[in-house]
């Protein structure tokens, strides 16, 4: 299970790199429509209900987004409190957000080797017996393979 976990994350990865290796610093605060969630000011838009109509994202609120949910990912699968949502900032335009990312896919990769994946998940299902580990790498890889989606999705109108 461990490896098709990993050939399905490094798949997805290497989606998210073809998009990383093009991306410009403009590229990530380009606002594909006037309602949109963006980074303003180095702090992420956010509702804690969701908006009707729902705000099209900026690639660096994506990017932001993708380091929030794995940072606390990674902080419940290492054993340590999780960080507050409002605590996890966003490094920036460009070579700073691409960075951030990458060593979260270092850090992820060295937890994936070493953790019990029959063992319950401690995220995003807290106290649900039925969902192991295993599933928590499932969702991690599923999350992931949207916000990539989102990423080309918003490379291919910018370039439009």
């Amino acid at each position: 299970m461990r490896d098709l976990l990993r050939w399905q994350f490094d798949l997805t990865w290497s989606l998210l790199e073809l998009h990383l290796a093009e991306l410009t610093a403009d590229d990530f605060r380009w606002q594909p429509a006037a309602h949109t969630w963006a980074v303003r000011d180095g702090v992420p838009d956010w509702a804690d209900t969701e908006p009707d109509p729902i705000p099209v994202p900026t690639i660096a609120w994506v990017t932001w987004h993708i380091g929030w949910w794995w940072s606390v990912t990674l902080d419940h699968a290492s054993g340590r409190t999780p960080r507050d949502r409002t605590a996890i900032g966003w490094p920036g335009d460009g070579d700073p957000a691409v960075k951030w990312l990458r060593d979260l896919r270092a850090e992820w990769i060295e937890v994936l080797a070493d953790i019990d994946l029959t063992a319950p998940a401690p995220f995003p299902w807290q106290d649900d017996p039925a969902m192991t580990v295993a599933h928590m790498a499932g969702w991690v890889n599923s999350e992931l393979m949207k916000n990539v989606a989102e990423i080309g999705q918003l490379r291919l109108l910018r370039g439009a």
